[in-house]
């Protein structure tokens, strides 16, 4: 799919009838261009400032979970406008439908599951996009509907793209892009790692390597 680019890590940005943004992370150039930012925590890797700030313009919009407004906050951006919200929430932006997932460890301490931390899946343009966040495969992730599904692959912190094809294989999606590796965590073969287990497991999902 043309309109999808991945920076590096997580950070995607996905064009259509709005400008998204997920997790933006070493975004060097400064495009101004988002209409919506999604955070789906605030690790270092997922809530970088400088990034933001590089895509932010007038009007831009953050959303990102109750449990990080703080540390999001404590730089406010001027002329942006901020909402936060929980697990298994449901809201209409703009004529983009959003719904909040869960995203957390299952035995990891790295993204418990107190946090709150989100996934998300928002539809624009009649095209449904589930970025899963930092998570590993759990019971919520495995009910998700979409046409193109993101997942982390990178292991240590999340799942690794073994545990990521059979989570995908049990899912109800059409695409699958692999996400987290090749930068922080894993290397740059995990993405292809992926594609071949999934193809095992089931071939009627196309995988796109973006990384």
């Amino acid at each position: 799919m043309k309109n999808i680019e991945i920076n590096t890590h997580s950070s995607i940005r996905i064009e259509g009838e709005k400008t998204l943004y997920f997790d933006p992370f070493r975004i060097e150039e400064k495009p101004l261009d988002a209409d919506i930012i999604f955070i789906t925590h605030d690790h270092y890797d997922h809530w970088d400032l400088p990034s933001v700030l590089n895509i932010c313009k007038e009007g831009t919009r953050i959303i990102a979970p109750k449990s990080s407004e703080s540390a999001i906050l404590e730089k406010r951006i001027r002329g942006v406008t901020y909402m936060f919200l929980n697990p298994n929430e449901e809201l209409d932006i703009d004529h983009i439908k959003i719904r909040t997932i869960p995203a957390y460890n299952l035995s990891k301490p790295f993204h418990p599951k107190a946090n709150s931390w989100l996934g998300y899946i928002v539809t624009m343009d009649g095209v449904s996009y589930y970025v899963a966040g930092d998570t590993d495969c759990t019971e919520e992730l495995l009910k998700v509907k979409a046409d193109v599904a993101f997942l982390p692959v990178g292991g240590k912190y999340t799942m690794d793209y073994k545990e990521a094809a059979t989570a995908i294989s049990q899912m109800d999606v059409k695409r699958a892009i692999p996400t987290h590796y090749g930068s922080i965590v894993g290397s740059l073969d995990e993405g292809k790692k992926f594609r071949e287990e999934l193809k095992k497991l089931r071939p009627s999902i196309q995988v796109e390597l973006k990384i």
